[in-house]
């Protein structure tokens, strides 16, 4: 039986995983080995941890990866934190292959800790570009460091071909979070209003705003915007906090001060992946610069305004609507998402991040590749423009 190690470091990253643990769970051939860090054993991230095993899976590893400070020296400190903790634990177990996703720091120390155990890496979602954050460096590192590669799109997967992969390394599995969305069962609006205990408007905006970790000391600014121009709209707003990221606490406190200030706001720590999608699936628009507006938003045609830089460099959907980070700009751009002429334009729209069936193209190359010298060892490809 081939163990395959999964990481995961937060409730992002868990929900997108969702369908591929599941499918790995009951798989015969396979054995999942399930390592827990970075947020979901936070407390003050809401302890996440509890959902993944309310959810029926077994958490193998607890590897603590958070260090308290909010800033450019507490991420590093993390990383270390992180790299010490996984290498104690694949010492102790060492899985076949070991699954790592996207481009988090911490994901980026799991993965690091695995390069002197000779552990084949399977990286979900190289390739991909958000020049306003971090996050870009370490999803291209863990380009480099990984053996097996499933992409988005095909666009994603030349862009991983032309970091130097061989072409036989990369799978066009499609976006996994988009399982998710044929999946899982949306709930109601008075089922989601009473599971989180907040009201559900008829009509009010979704959003998620993150640090720009390459902009961290403008983040109060940027946030001020932000929460000007929804001030300014007056829409019912449903907010969800951000990621531990340097600036995040800022975003907290200061959604937390327009909590106070304005009595048709609401906040929720994590909706989780069945009310995150609920929610989506109800809301009259989103904002703000999360991925999940890229990726996710599509399937439910739901208007998007992706402030500022942090999402730079995605490919995007007829749904979304760019702006600056300047509260005049956003504002007309969240009337503009919100207007039913918008919306009624979005009936044919197609996401351009897959079919929903990732995780059954991911597990068939999981237990199909054969662990030997050639996945092992690397060769880098020059490329060669036509």
């Amino acid at each position: 039986m081939r163990t395959i190690g999964v990481i995961t470091t937060a409730r992002s990253d868990y929900g997108i995983y969702r369908p591929l643990l599941s499918l790995i769970k009951n798989d015969p051939d396979l054995r999942l080995h399930l390592m827990v860090s970075g947020m979901h054993l936070s407390p003050q991230f809401g302890s996440t941890v509890t959902e993944i095993e309310a959810d029926g899976f077994v958490v193998d590893e607890r590897i603590e990866s958070i260090l308290t400070a909010d800033t450019p020296e507490g991420m590093a400190g993390s990383i270390g934190l992180g790299v010490t903790g996984f290498a104690l634990a694949y010492s102790k177990h060492r899985p076949d292959v070991l699954v790592v996703l996207g481009d988090r720091f911490e994901m980026f120390a799991a993965a690091l800790a695995a390069v002197p155990f000779r552990i084949p890496l399977a990286h979900i979602h190289g390739g991909e570009v958000t020049e306003g954050a971090l996050d870009d460096v370490w999803r291209h590192c863990l380009t480099k460091m990984s053996h097996l590669h499933f992409v988005s799109t095909a666009a994603y997967g030349a862009r991983v071909r032309q970091l130097g992969e061989e072409q036989w390394r990369i799978h066009v599995s499609g976006a996994l979070s988009l399982d998710n969305v044929r999946v899982v069962k949306l709930v109601s609006r008075e089922e989601l209003a009473q599971r989180f205990k907040i009201s559900i408007p008829e009509r009010f905006v979704l959003v998620t705003f993150h640090s720009v970790t390459t902009e961290y000391e403008n983040t109060g600014w940027q946030c001020g915007e932000l929460l000007a121009a929804l001030s300014q709209t007056d829409f019912p707003v449903l907010f969800t906090m951000p990621n531990a990221d340097p600036g995040g606490s800022v975003i907290r406190r200061m959604i937390q001060e327009y909590l106070h200030n304005h009595s048709n706001a609401q906040a929720v720590e994590n909706l989780g992946t069945e009310g995150y999608f609920s929610a989506m699936s109800l809301a009259s628009a989103m904002v703000g610069n999360s991925s999940s507006g890229i990726v996710e938003a599509a399937p439910f045609k739901l208007p998007v305004v992706n402030v500022g830089t942090r999402q730079k460099g995605r490919i995007l959907s007829a749904n979304i609507i760019n702006t600056t980070y300047q509260r005049d700009e956003i504002s007309k751009a969240i009337t503009q998402a919100t207007a039913d002429s918008f919306r009624e334009n979005l009936a044919d729209l197609i996401s351009p991040y897959g079919d929903g069936h990732a995780a059954e193209r991911i597990v068939r190359v999981l237990r199909e590749t054969n662990l030997d010298a050639k996945l092992l060892s690397k060769s880098f490809q020059d490329y060669l423009p036509n």
